[in-house]
């Protein structure tokens, strides 16, 4: 079925018995179906009360017109055969909302079993007529901008579409990783000043990674490493505009639809603030540590598709079933959805399989800022012109930021370990905050929509509220 616009004005058309109420509860929240049996029983006796009809109909204007000024999403179910009615509804959204028509071609005999089995079903003559005016239906002359025909009277099953990237993502967006966590005796508090400092700063959220023993490139194996989605909840109480997720979890730690679940969680505890980075994993020792299968790539990778699949099937409204290539699943009930569409960025950097799902599935794909981002961005464009599709680019930035250059090179020396000063230097871009900020300038230039700041020596609040700078590169 097409995709329709959401935020939309709705308006069902079909003869009675045709599915028009079924379909709409399946797709759309109680509040935003605008029903005139309903409304009958309102103003009326109960909801076959046709003597109540003009009443409702008022009332059902009233609502339509009131919701469509404040450009929320309506569902208009009634039998929508009045041009009269619909030209109304026309005019209630015009240059609010984007206005759909939903044609119900359900076949005559169908409307009428299901009319029979009903309680108070429509005299035969009437129906009769209902199922001859919406044959007769010609909207080529109405201004819609969307007419949606259902045939068959069944409730289609939902494939997949290619999703665009996250909208709600504001370009140029500069993103705090916390990857270590020295936070002494007051775990809490020491996380609680980093988000706020972060949010002071400027930064647009916090990314967290997702790994079950500190990885060896960030500290060492027993310092501490919290599970991301339980502190991204405690994160998401905060008075902040942080947005907050992963980058990334691996597909080999959660099944795609507790990942779905998780996120849509996290998204409406933090009003529409979580996004979620997932990846095939690569660190084996915490797999065998945790007793966690750790498979060949291929199967790893086989499974971000699906987790993809999973979350965006999970994340639809109502409860359909399923079906895609890799993914089959009876029914889609994930309460609560998420306030809106959480982005899925996919990390990694491989060139034949990840970058093509990051392409063709993603609404990001995250590349690190090494000297190997020039052919990769090349690579990735290949994928994303053979899938058809504008998908966002973000990085993963491992940046050494001193307040000049002798602090810059006193932090490297103090960071490089057995490395060579001047490797280890090129390796983290070591520079002041200044020169920090014209290289990000470049990378925004380049197309780049966000970049993620990962400090290999952060510490404290202080060393967040320095790079400000960093955040407003307009």
């Amino acid at each position: 079925m097409t995709a329709i616009p959401d935020p939309a004005l709705v308006v069902l058309i079909g003869a009675s018995g045709s599915g028009k109420s079924h379909w709409a509860a399946e797709r759309y929240r109680a509040q935003e179906i605008v029903s005139s049996d309903d409304l009958r029983g309102v103003v009326g006796s109960g909801r076959h009360d046709l003597d109540a009809s003009d009443d409702a109909f008022r009332l059902l204007d009233q609502i339509v017109a009131a919701r469509a000024r404040r450009g929320l999403t309506t569902v208009v179910d009634t039998l929508g055969l009045d041009p009269a009615r619909r030209s109304a509804y026309l005019a209630s959204a015009s240059g609010r909302l984007p206005v759909v028509a939903v044609v119900f071609e359900t076949p005559d005999r169908l409307c009428r079993e299901r009319n029979a089995a009903r309680d108070r079903p429509v005299p035969a003559p009437a129906l009769a007529g209902q199922l001859k005016r919406v044959r007769d239906l010609d909207l080529r002359d109405e201004p819609w901008d969307q007419v949606v025909t259902l045939a068959g009277g069944e409730t289609p099953v939902q494939r997949p579409e290619p999703q665009p990237s996250a909208s709600e993502v504001p370009e140029r967006n500069v993103v705090l990783q916390v990857s270590r966590f020295p936070w002494g005796d007051d775990p809490a508090g020491w996380l609680r000043g980093i988000a706020l400092a972060a949010d002071e700063a400027g930064f647009g959220g916090i990314a967290l990674m997702d790994h079950l023993i500190q990885i060896p490139q960030v500290d060492r194996a027993w310092e501490p490493i919290p599970e991301p989605f339980t502190t991204l909840g405690m994160l998401a109480g905060l008075d902040t505009r942080l947005r907050l997720g992963t980058l990334c979890t691996p597909a080999t730690f959660r099944p795609g639809g507790v990942v779905a679940k998780t996120v849509a969680t996290l998204d409406v505890l933090s009003n529409g603030r979580a996004f979620v980075g997932i990846g095939a994993g690569w660190f084996e020792r915490e797999h065998a540590a945790y007793g966690l299968p750790f498979p060949p790539p291929r199967v790893r990778l086989d499974e971000v598709e699906r987790s993809i699949h999973t979350m965006r099937a999970l994340w639809s409204k109502g409860t359909k079933p399923y079906d895609s290539e890799v993914l089959t699943l009876p029914e889609t009930t994930c309460y609560p959805r998420p306030v809106g569409q959480p982005q899925i960025i996919v990390g990694g950097k491989g060139e034949r399989r990840t970058l093509r799902i990051a392409a063709e599935l993603g609404d990001a794909c995250n590349l690190p800022t090494t000297d190997v981002l020039d052919h990769k961005l090349a690579v990735f464009e290949e994928h994303c012109q053979r899938a058809g599709r504008d998908v966002a680019v973000t990085v993963l930035d491992l940046p050494v930021v001193g307040r000049d250059r002798d602090d810059v090179w006193a932090r490297v020396e103090r960071l490089r370990g057995n490395r060579t000063a001047a490797t280890y230097a090129e390796r983290h871009h070591a520079a002041t905050v200044e020169q920090t900020a014209e290289r990000y300038r470049a990378l925004f230039a380049r197309g780049i929509a966000t970049i993620f700041v990962a400090l290999p020596d952060l510490a404290a609040a202080e060393d967040v509220l320095a790079l400000a700078p960093l955040t407003n590169l307009s």
